[in-house]
């Protein structure tokens, strides 16, 4: 297949979404867009080891530059696309000059949600924002940390190894509330205060403003916390304003927000698909929509939505999946886990050792695990599948 292909973001939707083109067979051109100047590189790495000075970012390339030339890829660093004109098939980037396109690809990801700019908040999503906080993650400083999910407790866990008096603070009663259910939710608060990070919960922030002594965090009830540090990390929230201004759909914010896509990741407007954290799409097992804010999501979407582009037919219905490291500990969650669910743990939370499986009327929906990722792949399997646990558990010996 020939012709003219655009993609826009360098993350790992896109860079994706272009190699599985080249492997299909598509000999068109390629030209790849990314806002940032970078090459392009794996986000995981950035609220742990990056910022923690154990990796740099020459570690953390998707490819080597080498790569993109033997593809025969135009890698477009440095440059914002700024319109898309859909009639003409063409795209504005922010220096004047255009590309046109058979098939274009948005995988624009997200950014980092900030609903506050006082001097000492610092949010942390690209290499360009490890500099500054890296240099004030000194040991003894404090860190106020706003948001208890995967990044502010992965940024908390780094903080709290480079020695510095970490506040956690989060609005639910529980760290990991959009993934956990109470009783695991409660583990890890315990693990966050085993490790000396002081952890609040049923937080409502109502403010975050300057002082003489530093950056305040001042909560509804009337608590308050000051640091020279405030890392915000409250979610992200998709870009789409390339599909806004274009004219393609775009979902409500109460069902995730993102640009609508069908199942082959394409979008209102013929000829335009969309990719990874940016794309809501159709939510497989179990029906409605959904929008995956994690890297493999993000990678799998992205290369099955390249094969669409280079002429393939293929539905994408991957069970989503996600890890995150924190003071040692590797968790990983797949599915769709609702506190609702009944919950079958086997393990110990105490050593942390487990695979704990939820259950709707039987059916296997979602699973959490700590240390025991081989039940994590079995059970992505059994989600997909609509399996009951009490068929499945004597079928499969890691279990």
């Amino acid at each position: 297949m020939t012709g003219r292909t655009v993609v826009i973001g360098t993350g790992i939707a896109g860079v994706s979404a272009v190699a599985a083109m080249r492997a299909a067979g598509y000999d068109g051109s390629i030209h790849l867009v990314g806002e940032e100047p970078e090459l392009p590189y794996r986000r995981p790495p950035v609220s742990k080891e990056i910022v923690r000075g154990e990796k740099s970012p020459d570690e953390i390339r998707i490819k080597k530059a080498e790569w993109f030339v033997d593809k025969d890829v135009t890698l477009v660093t440095g440059r914002a696309a700024l319109a898309i004109d859909v009639e003409n098939r063409t795209v504005g980037l922010d220096d004047g000059s255009s590309l046109a396109y058979d098939r274009l690809l948005l995988a624009t990801g997200g950014r980092a949600r900030s609903p506050w700019d006082a001097a000492g908040v610092r949010t942390l999503r690209t290499l360009d924002d490890v500099p500054r906080l890296a240099g004030e993650l000194a040991a003894g400083t404090p860190v106020v940390v706003v948001g208890a999910g995967l990044i502010g407790s992965e940024i908390a866990a780094s903080a709290r190894e480079l020695g510095c008096a970490v506040t956690l603070l989060e609005t639910a009663a529980l760290p990991l509330p959009r993934l956990l259910p109470a009783v695991l939710g409660r583990m890890y608060a315990d693990v966050h205060r085993a490790e000396g990070t002081d952890l609040h919960t049923g937080v409502s922030v109502a403010a975050v403003e300057d002082g003489a002594d530093g950056t305040t965090v001042r909560a509804a009830d009337g608590r308050s916390w000051t640091a020279p540090v405030v890392v915000v990390a409250v979610g992200m929230e998709p870009r789409t304003e390339l599909a806004e201004g274009a004219g393609i759909a775009l979902a409500d914010p109460v069902d995730g927000g993102g640009v609508l896509v069908d199942a082959h990741g394409r979008t209102s407007v013929e000829g335009v698909f969309a990719a990874g954290d940016v794309a809501n799409q159709p939510r497989p097992v179990l029906g409605g929509r959904h929008r995956v804010e994690h890297w493999q999501g993000a990678q799998n979407h992205g290369t099955a939505v390249g094969r669409v582009m280079a002429g393939g037919d293929v539905a994408f219905e991957e069970v989503p999946w996600c890890w995150s490291d924190q003071y040692g500990l590797n968790l990983q969650v797949a599915g769709w886990p609702d506190a609702a669910h009944d919950l079958v743990v086997r393990g110990s939370l105490d050593e942390r050792d487990f695979v704990a499986y939820l259950l709707d009327d039987g059916v296997v929906r979602g699973v959490v695990s700590v240390g025991r990722p081989r039940d994590v792949r079995a059970a992505r399997e059994w989600i997909a599948a609509g399996a009951r646990l009490d068929d499945m558990i004597g079928e499969d010996a890691t279990t």
